[in-house]
């Protein structure tokens, strides 16, 4: 395998004519090997290196916590879900950092060096003497292994399905690890991985349980550490002010707030009118009615207090959709699937509750060159015809495009192929029932945690109801939904799994055959098709971005003409609104994340200016 980046030591010649590849050290590391930045590289582009320290920025969240251990499968954990990696990046340290502005990009933090085997077998990290946990003890090489050994052993099923390749964490010296890996795996993906890693301290667990949920903040070494926890009410970080990494290149101008406060809302109405009373300071708006209807009449809004803007979002989009439980009748049928998602009205869902906001989903890997357009390329076709034998004909003939429907909600024709299909299926209409072999009315149930969600659900539910589907809803509380979701406890749920900008090894967890059965994985369809896993590992093992691209797109169509899922909808922009007190870099946005709690400041005379028209 070969990895190509940018090297601080250059392989060794032993003559003109014969040269021996040479693992390869870096500052830095690309799985297709462009990297933006330079080894001499100051400060990312998107950050003011100038940037003010100091004041508070308070957030909101949805939902309640029972716990701040968010490396477990128990327990429903505070996160910051700001921007990419969530408080992961503010409390932890990884060994290497991604930038916001190219898609793979990492570069040395907790790692000085990265140092790759050019045959794929290992890699290895020289660790920065300097770095400390927040109680001033060093970061070793022997917390790394600890560290990687925890969360593949009792941390979350993730984590086994992510490292399930790498064998082993030697330790070759105080500051010094490698990470072997299985001999046949696929790994490009590897060394990404493990760079990315969030580190913890071995010796704080010597006195405390690390699988268990808790309220105890865990020893940190980011730029911020846990500082105040009010179960299930709010969380508060605190910078560490003379941080370890405050003058890396890859820290300056980032993490600038003294404090981050996030408050917990059980309600999202409130959790609005909370933000506009000035409680807390900053949102992303994920309901276009709301972003639509319920902002320009706020005095707040008329009064400049708060602004609005739309960012752009270069980025792959994640995949939003109602998932139906495979291992569930009725939908371990492909014909009933496909039923169901003709009986979805987006395009009266998007006028009427959407103002028109938004697009249909019609990919996995949306917003990007890895969506499955037109027919396969002959690239594609290599690895798809292989499973023709067990793939709908219509990913070799047919270019997929979800139900379309005039807006108007008069679906008969769409219900009419529906009841054909569930026909076909061996479900037929009686005394308007939908009925099977034995006389059961098919009955499926929406399993909800937002009862704000049930104006999208409903009309979805009319549908299926007027085609003899007795379709309910059950809205429940988060922690008892995730509980539920995790065992697979449930008929169709609504989940949105955001895209890393490279897919690799994740794809496993969301659609491999071994995570289907596993509890708390992230397989919630429940798909079992050895094509999705050759397809998985096809990906995975891309050795160039067309490479990529080519895997993609047959995994894509895969998945998709198997209807294991109804697409929803996504925007390529982001909706925030943030009161008037911030200032923010030339640079806003970064092409691929937000980055706002990442490269944003406290303005002190804007937060004065603000209270003086206020008149506080």
């Amino acid at each position: 395998m070969k990895w190509i980046y940018a090297p601080l030591l250059m392989a060794g010649l032993l003559s003109a004519a014969n040269a021996v590849a040479e693992p390869t050290t870096s500052y830095g590391l690309s799985i297709f090997g462009d990297l933006k930045y330079g080894p001499d590289f100051k400060h990312f582009d998107y950050v003011n290196s100038e940037a003010p320290k100091g004041g508070t920025i308070k957030l909101r969240d949805v939902g309640t916590f029972d716990t701040v251990n968010p490396f477990l499968l128990k327990g429903n954990a505070a996160i910051v879900n700001g921007d990419k990696g969530g408080d992961l990046y503010f409390n932890f340290t990884q060994l290497m950092t991604p930038s916001f502005d190219e898609p793979d990009g990492v570069y040395g933090l907790l790692a000085e060096t990265i140092t790759v085997d050019d045959k794929g077998q290992w890699v290895e990290f020289k660790i920065r003497p300097e770095a400390r946990f927040h109680d001033d003890t060093p970061i070793t090489a022997e917390d790394v292994a600890f560290t990687f050994n925890i969360l593949k052993k009792e941390g979350h099923p993730r984590y086994r399905v992510l490292y399930q390749d790498i064998v082993e964490a030697k330790i070759l010296g105080p500051e010094h690890i490698r990470f072997n890996f299985r001999e046949g795996a696929l790994t490009r993906d590897l060394p990404y991985q493990v760079a990315v890693m969030p580190i913890l301290s071995k010796a704080s667990f010597a006195t405390r349980d690390f699988a268990v949920t808790t309220m105890e903040p865990l020893l940190g070494s980011g730029p911020y550490k846990l500082a105040k926890v009010s179960p299930g009410r709010s969380i508060t970080y605190e910078r560490v002010k003379n941080h370890w990494a405050k003058n890396l290149p890859v820290r300056k101008g980032r993490f600038n707030f003294d404090t981050i406060q996030v408050d917990y809302y059980r309600d999202r109405t409130i959790a609005l009118e909370a933000f506009f009373a000035g409680v807390y300071d900053f949102r992303e708006e994920f309901t276009s009615r709301s972003w639509a209807t319920e902002y320009e009449d706020k005095p707040a809004v008329k009064a400049g207090y708060i602004k609005r803007e739309t960012l752009q979002d270069e980025s792959l989009t994640g995949l939003q959709a109602f998932f139906m439980n495979t291992r569930r009748e009725p939908f371990e049928n492909i014909k009933v699937r496909k039923a169901f998602g003709l009986l979805f009205d987006f395009e009266w869902t998007n006028q009427n509750l959407f103002y028109g906001l938004y697009d249909r989903l019609g990919s996995v890997f949306e917003n990007s060159a890895m969506k499955a357009t037109g027919l396969p390329s002959p690239a594609e076709l290599e690895l798809l015809t292989p499973w023709k034998n067990i793939l709908p004909k219509e990913v070799f003939t047919s270019e997929f495009t979800s139900a379309k429907t005039n807006g108007s909600g008069n679906i008969r024709k769409q219900t009419r192929e529906a009841l054909e299909l569930f026909k076909e299926a061996g479900w037929t209409v009686q005394n308007k029932k939908l009925i099977n072999s034995a006389g059961e009315q098919m009955k499926v149930e929406f399993l909800l945690y937002e009862q704000s969600f049930t104006r999208v659900v409903n009309p979805f539910v009319l549908n299926l109801k007027r085609a003899g589907i007795d379709a309910t809803i059950r809205v429940i509380d988060s922690a008892s939904w995730q509980n539920r979701v995790r065992a697979f406890d449930f008929d169709i749920v609504v989940r949105r799994f955001p895209q890393p900008q490279i897919p690799g090894v994740e794809q496993r967890d969301w659609w491999g055959s071994k995570a289907a059965d596993i509890d708390g994985g992230l397989n919630i369809a429940g798909v079992k098709n050895p094509a999705v896993d050759a397809l998985i590992e096809r990906l995975i093992q891309a050795k160039t971005r067309q490479d990529l691209v080519t895997a993609a797109r047959a995994l894509d169509r895969v998945l998709i003409w198997n209807y294991y899922f109804i697409p929803q909808w996504y925007k390529n922009t982001h909706f925030i609104a943030f009161w008037d007190k911030f200032g923010q870099p030339e640079t806003k946005k970064p092409g691929f994340d937000r980055a706002v709690l990442q490269s944003w400041w406290y303005d002190q005379a804007k937060a004065d200016d603000l209270a003086a028209r206020r008149g506080k």
